[in-house]
């Protein structure tokens, strides 16, 4: 896995948003905190722009997207939102300076689209908070994107969940959002999850649809193989007036029942304020014993 140079004082950082559309107010916390990090923050031409929902048209969130990949001034690219819109241009972006030269991808949610599409390239990113939530984030949250992009060596020690499934397991970082892990089934940018550890999120579904999900993972063999499996804020899920009859966590260990991988449970990422960043692509190890889980970067 090749990891991107990491940051250090008077780097410039790229904004954009190749999602939903954003104004500038909405980050100029976030630019405040780059600052206070001796970071140089560029705003792209996608702040601001608005296409129906979209921070501008498909082309003009591509070609800001790609004026700063290939900006060798551009340490790191930090994406504004998630919401939707990533897919819509991911086939249509050149990677080729970047794969010579990679830089830092941030972001989570939507985000989550390059995440899968740049693991392919062997190369790792950052899932962490995003400038248009940042500041409302936790003080590990905020610092804990700091540390990784500075170059700071990781590890987290979570108390244990009582639906964890005991295990200790080693492997390769991967996943994201659940629901746009499962909109690139069948695609360039669909994951290959053999001996790794994939970690979920999701927001705002309805339990039938995690059902159908997992699902749809199993038959792609997502879990075959998989050397662990993390579970970040499964928040704010639905359920109809019949109800499923399991909630989230139930729902995960019901899919999974036949492999014997380790899952963690209420790990901190996703859509909740401590929102711990992660790099994609590096190969973690998780301990678990009856009070505590602890995820380290090897």
């Amino acid at each position: 896995m090749l990891t991107p140079v990491f940051v250090k004082k008077g780097d410039r950082i790229a904004i954009v948003s190749t999602a939903r559309k954003i104004v500038k107010k909405e980050i100029d916390e976030a630019i405040k905190i780059l600052e206070q990090w001796g970071l140089v923050p560029v705003i792209g031409a996608t702040i601001g722009l608005e296409k129906n929902q979209f921070a501008g048209t498909d082309e003009e969130r591509r070609l800001d997207f790609q004026n700063m990949l290939d900006d060798e001034m551009i340490k790191a690219i930090w994406c504004a939102r998630g919401g939707y819109g990533t897919v819509r241009i991911i086939d249509q972006l050149d990677f080729s300076n970047f794969k010579k030269q990679p830089k830092w991808i941030i972001g989570y949610s939507d985000i989550t689209v390059l995440h899968a599409h740049i693991h392919n390239f062997n190369i790792a990113t950052i899932h962490a908070a995003m400038p248009v939530d940042i500041h409302k984030g936790t003080k590990d949250a905020i610092q804990s994107l700091r540390g990784i992009l500075f170059g700071k060596t990781m590890s987290y020690t979570i108390p244990v969940s009582k639906e964890n499934r005991q295990g200790n397991c080693k492997g390769k970082l991967i996943g994201g959002n659940l629901s746009i892990l499962y909109s690139l089934c069948g695609s360039v940018s669909s994951l290959d999850t053999k001996g790794k550890i994939l970690c979920i999120e999701d927001l705002d579904e309805y339990l039938y649809h995690i059902d159908r999900i997992l699902q749809n993972l199993k038959r792609n063999e997502y879990f075959n193989d998989l050397s662990g499996l993390i579970v970040g804020g499964m928040t704010k899920m639905h359920d109809n007036n019949i109800p499923f009859g399991k909630n989230a966590k139930e729902i995960i260990l019901d899919v999974v029942k036949e492999y014997d991988f380790p899952v963690v449970f209420d790990f901190p990422m996703g859509h909740i304020e401590d929102n711990r960043a992660l790099i994609m692509g590096t190969e973690v190890s998780i301990e678990m014993n009856k009070k505590e889980v602890t995820v380290t970067y090897s």
